[in-house]
């Protein structure tokens, strides 16, 4: 659920302006490029699964990488190759985070249908490490050395990754953070489980094919130069709560925000992105640099 304003101004929103202490992000962020890729889904768009040697049988790895290297190559002054970070020296100054709900759902069942017909454990097949296997891929491709993090949580996956860019970024190592959000679609035992989280909520269960993966990388700064789109937390949306809720872990909201960038980036204007009504939402601008919001302390406090 997002509104454009191409005056320049922020789109009205009820509801008061978010406070410092309650604003996911303490500081402005800038957006310096962003990537999506879908597989499997049906929809338009729609790309082969990428090889990616080392990594079998799921789409988890293998599309995580491919948005994580779009981002990497194609940021302002990265230059083209995936060499190119590495040789550069800012993969020092970079920090990674991995989030998806579910994780590797393709591994995880695959796995248990092998055990559970009695044929022998597959070592390849060990799903608790994919997530990690896959930014250790990304760390030596780039030469990043900076924090890596995997995350799952039940929170919107948009407010989640920029809380936790604009933390890292408090670090005066760090100039950038690269956010990746990632879901599969899943069998019958991935349904049950979103029934579960679903029903004291009402919110949807997935309907992605099982073979289907969407994945979406943001790669972000803090705003200046190479960074001409900027985001920073507006007022809290409390409009039409007839909108339909994302169901949990959906990376939609992040696919929104990478399609928000690409029309800022052509149109200029701003942009405000609701993930959730009732909840803090996020005005992008390709105008002008948001002032830093000052608090009495940093956030690495």
């Amino acid at each position: 659920m997002t509104t454009t304003d191409n005056s320049g101004k922020a789109a009205p929103a009820s509801g008061g302006e978010a406070s410092a202490e309650k604003a996911p992000l303490r500081s402005p962020l800038g957006v310096l490029t962003t990537a999506t890729a879908t597989h499997g889904t049906g929809r338009d768009g729609d790309i082969r699964l990428p090889r990616l040697p080392g990594f079998v049988e799921s789409a988890f790895s293998p599309m995580a990488y491919e948005v994580a290297a779009r981002c990497l190559t194609e940021r302002p002054g990265g230059g083209t190759s995936r060499s190119s970070e590495a040789e550069s020296g800012g993969g020092s100054r970079t920090a990674v985070a991995l989030l998806s709900l579910m994780g590797d759902t393709t591994t995880a069942d695959l796995a248990s249908r092998r055990v559970v017909s009695g044929r022998v454990h597959n070592p390849l097949l060990f799903m608790q490490s994919t997530a990690n296997s896959v930014l250790g891929h990304i760390s030596r491709e780039f030469g990043i050395t900076g924090q890596m993090f995997s995350l799952s949580t039940l929170d919107d996956p948009v407010t989640e990754l920029l809380a936790m860019a604009d933390l890292l970024l408090e670090d005066p190592e760090l100039d950038q953070v690269l956010v990746v959000g990632l879901e599969l679609g899943g069998g019958e035992r991935l349904a049950a489980v979103h029934r579960e989280l679903s029903a004291d909520t009402g919110r949807p269960v997935p309907d992605l094919p099982e073979s289907a993966a969407l994945a979406v990388a943001v790669l972000l700064g803090r705003p200046g130069a190479g960074a001409p789109v900027t985001i920073r937390a507006t007022r809290t949306y409390d409009g039409d709560r007839s909108a339909a809720s994302a169901h949990p872990g959906s990376v939609q909201g992040l696919f929104d925000l990478a399609a928000a960038h690409r029309r800022l980036l052509r149109d200029g204007g701003t942009h405000v992105l609701v993930t959730e009504p009732g909840t803090p939402a996020f005005l992008l601008d390709a105008e002008r640099l948001p002032e830093r919001i000052e608090t009495e302390t940093h956030a690495h406090q």
